[in-house]
């Protein structure tokens, strides 16, 4: 079966921008992978109320339809050759979504922004897709919100980096395959940070003088370089930076979104399903760039 990208689509602003970066992701993937293809699905929550009169509900379907039509047209337009398929699904928009991202290889989503400072504005629905899903989701702002290049020009490689956020306590090799497939197919830096903090006996004295962390932060730096040394190996096109930095690690990721292309963030399993954590979540929320969020072991 052909792998392929899947947008969760409706009428807004930021599922439209979703689903041209969306296209754009698809095409690289299609032109690297030979066979990747774009797969726009809406979900008609079903049923609305009680009962609907047939008009209503017939004048509806035609509306999603031609929503399903023209975006599809758009994409084969902006990019010749790209198979594009649809689906218009009737039931509960957090089953169907999650249904359609498992046999995805990648589900995208858009993620309403009320501004630089306040960030992404994630939607119940968003969330539950993410949480319950074993495939990366990824979640699009409309780029005026935050003026970035449009995301399909962001996805077909406009330079802009990708920023990894990594936990070494946490290593994943899904992580690091994601993020470095990224770069490499966008053609982009691969910017890798690892945040840090000095043990809680430090107390103030870190605070007061920051040299007094400087061999754990020697330690960390020397384990990342360790950790993404067989990835450089193996994706040698990519132009990697590293940063071990001290400091609260959602901070120093929202901060490198600003120049980005994309952010990648892990989303660990547990016995009762994934958890997204603090560093995800904020990340999530505030990212200037749009937001990649990988499960991980």
């Amino acid at each position: 079966m052909t792998r392929h990208v899947t947008v969760g689509l409706d009428e807004s602003p930021e599922s439209r921008a979703a689903a041209r970066w969306a296209a754009g992701e698809a095409a690289l993937r299609g032109a690297a992978l030979r066979g990747a293809a774009l797969h726009l699905v809406h979900v008609e929550e079903w049923p609305v109320t009680p009962e609907l009169p047939l008009p209503h509900t017939q004048a509806l379907v035609e509306r999603y339809e031609t929503l399903l039509r023209e975006t599809a047209d758009r994409a084969r337009r902006d990019h010749p050759g790209l198979e594009v398929t649809t689906d218009l699904l009737q039931g509960r928009a957090v089953e169907e979504l999650t249904r359609a991202a498992q046999e995805a290889e990648l589900m995208v989503l858009g993620s309403r922004g009320l501004g630089g400072v306040i960030g992404f504005l994630v939607g119940s629905v968003s969330l539950a897709v993410i949480g319950k899903v074993r495939s990366p989701v990824v979640l699009v702002r409309r780029p005026e919100e935050n003026g970035t290049a449009a995301p399909a020009e962001a996805s077909a490689g406009s330079g802009a980096p990708v920023v990894l956020g990594i936990d070494l306590d946490h290593p994943s090799d899904a992580l690091l395959s994601f993020a470095f497939g990224q770069a490499d197919r966008r053609s982009a830096a691969l910017q890798v940070v690892h945040s840090w903090s000095p043990p809680a006996s430090f107390g103030y004295t870190a605070i007061l003088d920051p040299g007094v962390g400087s061999g754990r932060g020697q330690h960390a730096a020397e384990e990342l370089t360790d950790l993404l040394r067989p990835w450089r190996a193996e994706f040698p096109r990519v132009e990697v930076t590293e940063r071990a930095v001290m400091g609260p690690a959602a901070g120093e990721l929202l901060k490198a979104s600003r120049e980005a292309g994309l952010v990648v963030v892990g989303r660990r399993g547990s016995r009762l399903g994934f958890h997204i954590g603090h560093v995800a979540h904020a990340v999530i929320h505030h990212s200037a760039a749009p937001v990649a969020v990988v499960p991980i072991a």
